[in-house]
């Protein structure tokens, strides 16, 4: 299990060490107009798991909304900090 932060560090160093075949990557290099797609995707299915399924799933649709958030942030220099500060 990871938590927030040590997330965000893993996507920092995938953007900086570029591994071939991550989707991280890909969707860094396909912008920010690509991952924001994928970010409202999941903030829909979050929703929808919210209303009519079951609290695992509602996890697991969250936790990927947080990673495209996150993926955002890295994608536009954005730091964790900068987002604590507005919390």
């Amino acid at each position: 299990m990871k938590t927030f932060d040590q997330l965000y560090q893993e996507l920092l160093e995938r953007a900086q060490s570029r591994p071939p075949g991550s989707g991280s990557v890909e969707l860094l290099d396909a912008g920010v107009h690509a991952i924001g797609k994928k970010l409202l995707e999941e903030a829909g299915e979050a929703w929808m798991a919210g209303e009519y399924e079951s609290d695992e799933q509602v996890a697991l649709e969250v936790s990927q909304l947080l990673y495209y958030a996150q993926l955002l942030l890295v994608a536009r220099g954005v730091t964790l900090d900068e987002v604590y500060r507005r919390l």
